[in-house]
């Protein structure tokens, strides 16, 4: 007869096995791991990670959504402590370059590289990510333009896309650098290029 585990160590293990999964992904990308890697790095058994997160699709499902849960929280608080769009999209600049200070990747950047391998659920998760990405900064480049306080050519959604995708590739060029001022210089360039 199996013993019930108590309820608090649950959510603390699958939390656990969340945060070695993310950093893994964020440093390996999610191909170059295994449940072996994680279940070594906690002490643990492949068996105990299958309980909570029965195959590693599942795993890249929870692992996508508390990370998008996390960015969607930052940029709430974006919009509540800061009162203009230019100091909004340098905030929003920040995560990405606060990411690469810990030698990481933005998790969904490094997913959608290797978005042809990932299971559906996974893609769908990760363009939902982006296009929730792509909103918010629709929506402050809207704002600034109303205001006056950014300037730009073209549909806010279409800049929006420009922001996302200069912000994700400047990640990826700085990182085998290992040089934040690469990925500060690209992000830089893109803002100003957005003030009247």
């Amino acid at each position: 007869m199996a013993v019930a585990r108590p309820r608090k160590e649950q959510p603390r293990t699958a939390e656990r096995i969340l945060d070695i999964a993310e950093r893994l992904v964020q440093v390996r990308g999610f191909n170059n791991f295994s449940y072996a890697d994680i279940a070594t790095e906690l002490g643990i058994t492949k068996a105990s990670l299958h309980y909570h997160y029965p195959g590693k699709a599942e795993l890249g499902q929870a692992l996508i959504s508390r990370y998008s849960e996390r960015f969607s929280e930052a940029l709430e608080q974006i919009d509540r402590d800061l009162p203009d769009a230019r100091a909004k999209l340098e905030a929003y600049a920040n995560l990405y370059a606060e990411v690469l200070r810990g030698k990481r990747m933005c998790m969904c950047g490094i997913l959608a590289a290797e978005y042809p391998t990932l299971p559906k659920p996974m893609r769908t998760a990760v363009i939902g990510f982006f296009d929730e990405n792509q909103r918010w900064l629709a929506d402050v480049l809207n704002a600034g333009k109303t205001d006056h306080t950014l300037r730009f050519t073209g549909s806010a959604d279409d800049v929006a896309q420009g922001i996302l995708s200069t912000l994700e590739g400047a990640m990826l060029v700085a990182r085998p650098y290992g040089d934040l001022a690469r990925f500060n210089a690209a992000a830089g360039q893109l803002l100003s290029g957005l003030t009247p």
